[in-house]
């Protein structure tokens, strides 16, 4: 009886063992993901300055050439 309840109480935590490893995979999956996403969007608003820099000097050059006349 109690090799019984031993082994049932073994199956039980086991299971458990098992559940809590998926879920920390799971998890960890997770959080690469967010990692990747906020890279990238550091990485978008990065060249979005840049974009934004390079238009501001288009617009400061066509100022000073629509000023001259």
């Amino acid at each position: 009886m109690i090799d019984m309840l031993l082994g049932l109480v073994l199956a039980g935590g086991a299971w458990w063992a098992n559940g809590m490893s998926q879920e920390q995979k799971r998890i960890e999956i997770l959080l690469n993901k967010t990692r990747e996403d906020y890279a990238t969007r550091m990485e978008l608003r990065d060249d979005m300055r840049q974009v934004m820099d390079a238009l501001h000097r288009v617009e400061d050059k066509l100022d000073k050439v629509l000023s001259r006349d």
